[in-house]
């Protein structure tokens, strides 16, 4: 049975580092034998311990690019994957920016920590990489880390997708076009948007195209909460037709068990 659990939902600093929201990432687990630990910012071994994840079961480590949101606990997680380096395990694929050195900056990964996995894959946009029975399509984004990618996943049963960190672009819902589940990291609500990422309006505007079985919200800003979050996916629920749902912490879905319009979501 495959379940997505939502580490965390919080999407800006002042957010996380107020206790409002975590920042843990997102866990895509797959028949007890695969478990991808997706964008894990800060409280990722906190908040999966809470949600009875075990980290040391991981098999890769993906992460879309290099705010600290998003790649804070990388060494962390690697830590625990592997035991402290114990056993020589796991993949870690990564934006540039997270694995490499880019003008001038250090990659966000140590030295030491490349060292205790088995495999480091730095990820160009349209990159395809088999991990058992997953294969993995890189999404071309725009983001403010220019080599910032999202995650096309496609899983026994499903796909579920998730860009990161972007913006509004017909190219990025040509690459969702064929998903199921697909998770959106919308920071504003409304029409609010702020520099290079997704509001309410955006949000409709791509799932309204990308007609994805269920879209999930998540990755909230300081305005989002204000303008709460629920209320925000029951608009764009109504505007796109699609079923939508705002992810709380810790929230658990099932990819593969609900019908277009019924799901046993918990939490819903």
């Amino acid at each position: 049975m495959a379940k997505i659990i939502f580490l965390g939902t919080a999407g800006s600093a002042a957010v996380a580092s107020k206790n409002i929201r975590s920042s843990g990432g997102i866990i895509l687990a797959i028949d007890d034998s695969l478990q991808f630990h997706i964008d894990p910012g800060p409280g990722a071994l906190q908040k999966a311990r809470e949600c009875n994840v075990n980290p040391h079961r991981t098999t890769a480590v993906l992460v879309t690019h290099n705010h600290i949101n998003h790649c804070n606990d990388l060494n962390l997680v690697i830590e625990a994957m592997t035991h402290s380096g114990l056993e020589r395990r796991g993949v870690v694929l990564g934006s540039k920016s997270v694995v490499q050195p880019t003008d001038g900056s250090h990659p966000f990964i140590t030295r030491y920590h490349q060292n205790l996995v088995e495999r480091i894959i730095p990820l160009e946009k349209n990159h395809k990489i088999g991990i058992e029975s997953v294969e993995i399509q890189t999404i071309p984004v725009e983001h403010a880390d220019p080599t910032a990618v999202g995650f096309k996943l496609f899983c026994p049963g499903f796909t579920m997708s998730y860009p990161g960190d972007t913006i509004f672009t017909p190219q990025l819902v040509e690459h969702l076009k064929g998903t199921d589940v697909l998770i959106l990291n919308v920071p504003y609500p409304g029409k609010r948007g702020q520099g290079l990422n997704l509001d309410s309006d955006a949000a409709i505007k791509i799932i309204s195209q990308a007609k994805p079985r269920l879209a999930v919200i998540t990755h909230f800003g300081q305005e989002m909460i204000k303008a709460d979050p629920m209320f925000e996916a029951r608009q764009i629920q109504q505007a796109t037709g699609v079923q939508t749902i705002a992810a709380s912490d810790g929230l658990t879905i099932s990819p593969t068990g609900y019908g277009n319009y019924h799901s046993p979501i918990k939490g819903f």
